[in-house]
Order: C-alpha cells, then sequence, then structure tokens
C-alpha cells in the first residue's frame, strides 16, 4: 500500500504471500518510474524482464512495451463438447496426443498459411515488421509455441469433455515489442516509453492490435484442428455456444477513479463486471472459469493463472522424469516429451487454489475444471 509521504504511484497487492525480495525491488522501481499512476500486483507475479509477469500498470499519457511483453495477445480458448470426459481411456489418450503433434504443431507449419485478409492486408508500421510478417506469420498461424503454451483436455464438475488452448502471437508479438521499445525514450527504472498521442505511439498501438487479432485467429486455428482429432478419435463434436476467450498481454484506453488511463496487462485478464474469463493452473491441476467482480482497486483486473515459484532453471535442477510423473498422476501426456517437461511440471507453478482465494475480490469462479490430457511442447 502507498505511504502517505510516498511519492512513488499507488500501488495495491492481492498476494496469497509476501513477494520475493527481487520482485519486490521490481515493483519499487517500477512505481517510481516517470508517468506511472497506479500499479495492481496479481496473486500470480512473479519475476521477469523488465516487468514483473502478474503486474497491471496505468499511465497517464505513456505506452510502455515492455509492460506488456513480447507475447502481445496471449492468452485462453475454451470450448465444451458433447461428450463425457470418461471417453478418454488410455487407448484414445494415446492416440489423440500422437495426432495432435503433427495437428498442431510446437513451432513452424512446413507450408506458409495464407493469412486472413484482414491480417494479410493492414501493414505493419515498419518494413522491418513487414519483413517478419511476410516470413513467418504464415508459418505460425496454428502452432502452439513452446513454454508454458498448452492444449488441456479438461472435465467440468458435471463431467462434461471442455478443452483449454494457451498460446498467443508467437514471434510476431515478439519483433512487434522489440521495435516499438528500441524507437521509445528511456523513462527511468530501465524501461523506455512512447507518447501515446505521438505517431510512435499510435505506429505501436496499431501494430499491437494486429498482434493481438493473429493472437486469436492462432488460438481459432488451434481450436479447430483439435477438434478435427475429437472428431477423428471419438465421434464428438464441439458446442460453439459455449465458446469464449481472453487474453492477457496488452495495453488499453480505461477509466479508472475518473481518470483516463492507459493500462497495460501483462500476464493478467481484464475481469470488469461480469466479463467471463480463464484461469489455467498448471498441467497437473485444476483450472477455472470466472465472471469478473469489476474491483476498482485492482484496475478491473485478475491474475492469467498459477504463475510460477521456480524459475525453469531452478525447476529442472529440482525435478526428474520421475518427479514429472508422480506430479502428473491422472493425467494424459505424452510420455516421449518428459525429459523437456521437467521445467514445466506442477510443482515449478504456484499453488492456484491459494491464488484463486488471494484474487476472491476480483473474479467470481463460474466452473471448476480437472485436467485430463496435456499436450505441451516444453
Amino acid at each position: 500500500m502507498k505511504k502517505p509521504h510516498d511519492c512513488g504511484a499507488e500501488i495495491q497487492q492481492w498476494t496469497a504471500a509476501p513477494p520475493p525480495r527481487d520482485v519486490q525491488a521490481a515493483l519499487a522501481r517500477l512505481r517510481h518510474t516517470g508517468d506511472v499512476a497506479r500499479i495492481a500486483v496479481m496473486p500470480d507475479v512473479h519475476l521477469a524482464e523488465d516487468v514483473c509477469i502478474g503486474t497491471v500498470v496505468a499511465t497517464r499519457t505513456t505506452l510502455i512495451p515492455a509492460a506488456v511483453g513480447g507475447d502481445i495477445g496471449c492468452g485462453m480458448a475454451a470450448i465444451g463438447f458433447d461428450a463425457e470426459a470418461n471417453m478418454l481411456d488410455e487407448h484414445a489418450a494415446a492416440d489423440i496426443l500422437s495426432r495432435l503433434r503433427y495437428a498442431v504443431p510446437a513451432v513452424n507449419w512446413p507450408e506458409r498459411t495464407p493469412l486472413p485478409e484482414d491480417l494479410a492486408d493492414r501493414p505493419l508500421s515498419a518494413a522491418k515488421l513487414e519483413a517478419t510478417k511476410k516470413h513467418i506469420a504464415g508459418l505460425q498461424l496454428g502452432s502452439l509455441g513452446r513454454g508454458n503454451h498448452f492444449v488441456e483436455l479438461q472435465s467440468d464438475e458435471s463431467g462434461r469433455l471442455w478443452l483449454m488452448v494457451h498460446s498467443g502471437s508467437r514471434g510476431m508479438g515478439q519483433a512487434i515489442r522489440d521495435h516499438h521499445d528500441a524507437c521509445a525514450e528511456r523513462l527511468g527504472g530501465g524501461l523506455r516509453g512512447l507518447l501515446a498521442d505521438s505517431p510512435a505511439g499510435a505506429a505501436y498501438l496499431a501494430d499491437m492490435q494486429w498482434a493481438l487479432d493473429y493472437a486469436a485467429r492462432n488460438r481459432e486455428h488451434i481450436r479447430q484442428r483439435i477438434a478435427d482429432v475429437l472428431w477423428t478419435c471419438l465421434k464428438v463434436q464441439a458446442i460453439e455456444a459455449t465458446a469464449f476467450a481472453c487474453h492477457h498481454n496488452f495495453v488499453r484506453r480505461e477509466t479508472h477513479f475518473g481518470e483516463p488511463l492507459w493500462v497495460h496487462r501483462k500476464g493478467a485478464i481484464s475481469a470488469a463486471e461480469g466479463e467471463p474469463g480463464v484461469i489455467p493452473g498448471s498441467m497437473g491441476a485444476a483450472s477455472y472459469h470466472v465472471c469478473g467482480r469489476g474491483c476498482p482497486e485492482s484496475l478491473r483486473s485478475s491474475s492469467h493463472g498459477a504463475g510460477r515459484q521456480l524459475s525453469r532453471v531452478e525447476a529442472r535442477r529440482k525435478f526428474s522424469r520421475e518427479a514429472l510423473f508422480a506430479q502428473m498422476h491422472g493425467v494424459w501426456f505424452d510420455h516421449r516429451d518428459a525429459e523437456a517437461l521437467r521445467d514445466e511440471a506442477p510443482a515449478a507453478y504456484k499453488n492456484i487454489g491459494a491464488v484463486m482465494r488471494a484474487q476472491r475480490a476480483l473474479t467470481r469462479v463460474t466452473r471448476t475444471l480437472r485436467p485430463v490430457l496435456c499436450y505441451k511442447a516444453g
């Protein structure tokens, strides 16, 4: 909480436990960065380059590319199926996992997928970004990505089968962030910013929106390909009326406490009153469909997931293949990927139950889902 004599930005926190010292130091630097007016810290906060993941940053006139991050538009998509989750036995799970490797590649397709016209015909702001778009956008559309991006089949409380997809704008978002961050002016605290009402600011906002739209299309492609796999393997169909999505790396003009602000969400979702959202746990823990409560102090935001409690290096040092198998008990996954997935072991993440309890004032749980099958490239 802001001290009365402190001239830094107001900061509010919803953490289950005091953040580590390196996170606290990063937040202290951020709240004294020029033009930062308010900060909301989510319960999944953890250290990342420049600005911590799980942080909502409000500025008055400045756009901070690092406060959005490189995977612009990374987010979640969910849809239910006309099937019971218990249809997935060992044979069906093996068949699905085998097909997913080809239906949803981790990195690139061997050939380009034509971009939808609204993406293909919208130019990006710099020639090098257009060149990147031409080179990789078609190859990566419908690909999952590595790290914590995943496909998960789940069971809700009634036993219905659900799909959850976590992916983003792939290499395009990173290229857009890097280009605009390099063009920005120093703000202090190691961060750089762009005046929102300048040509440079307008260019970043337009390119960011392109990446948001690309990320949404990417998840749609993945969702459709998985639906095709499930039809082939189980003869079940997606129920389109159940589909919804949210993203968690973006900046948007919003009004809070009567003041227009640029609200940057990095590893946080918008949680306005009644707004649906998806909050995943680790690949061995529950996930949640939620409804926002519109909490003013959180800048109408909530966590985007469980959040890491161990770095990838720490997790690989701590967890063996055998430990991963034990933590994934009851969840089908491709054992050929076990070595690559050690740094994604469920215990590398915070307890999602503690995260959800810490943000009771931010969201209301509408559906609880347990993992049945997980596909993750590591």
